[in-house]
């Protein structure tokens, strides 16, 4: 009986192209219900978090891109360390949030139960909430990288926030989130080196205004 030929490593390639598509063909789809079930799973058992953003701003004639490390911590605290701008801050305590950046006139505080800023819908990440039951019309279309864009219009935001879009993988881990403001504004935030579980020191969630400077009782800055 003669031999089988060897295969070349271009035939090896090829053979496991075949595979993987036969593989992801066989492979059940998956809906909008199953990924939001996932992040909720993801995010629900979660008690802190700490992961690097980008967050790019297009709206009311200006374009702005800042970053920095964003930490959370249940219940409902939420601290965003700015690099870009240095020393800017929005700090939820779990009583209100707080708004300032180095050089203002005033510190901005809003009470936690008023707020409605749009970093608001980064309470997803704090595993508090079911998408499925927050976002209306939930729609699931292929996003690159293997990702998915889970997009809707949130429920309790519909006077502010027109659109919300969630890039998430497989697994369902958020990495960026779109929001469109009802006036056409576009806030964009993407996040790398996700860490859960991250050890967050005592006192990160309280915030003390700098000496001299006043706080103001109002609705947050754009």
């Amino acid at each position: 009986m003669r031999a089988l030929a060897p295969l070349r490593p271009g035939g090896l390639l090829l053979a496991a192209a075949f595979i993987a598509q036969a593989l992801l063909a066989q492979a059940p789809a998956l809906s909008a219900k199953q990924l939001a079930a996932r992040v909720d799973r993801h995010y629900n058992h979660l008690r802190t978090l700490q992961t690097a953003f980008t967050e790019t701003y297009q709206g009311m004639g200006m374009e702005r891109t800042d970053s920095g490390t964003l930490l959370l911590e249940k219940p409902g605290r939420m601290k965003w360390e700015y690099d870009s701008p240095p020393g800017k801050i929005f700090l939820l305590d779990g009583k209100y949030a707080w708004f300032y950046t180095p050089g203002d006139a005033q510190v901005e505080r809003i009470s936690a139960r008023h707020l409605n800023d749009l970093r608001s819908p980064l309470r997803y990440l704090l595993g508090h909430t079911e998408l499925e039951k927050e976002i209306s019309n939930l729609t699931m279309t292929p996003a690159p990288g293997g990702c998915f864009t889970l997009a809707g219009q949130p429920k309790d935001a519909q006077n502010r926030i027109a659109h919300v879009a969630l890039i998430v993988t497989a697994r369902g881990v958020i990495t960026g989130i779109s929001i469109k403001d009802t006036g056409g504004a576009l806030t964009r935030f993407t996040f790398t080196h996700e860490q859960p579980g991250a050890a967050i020191p005592a006192g990160t969630f309280h915030f003390t205004p700098p000496p001299g400077v006043p706080v103001v009782n109002g609705p947050p800055p754009v």
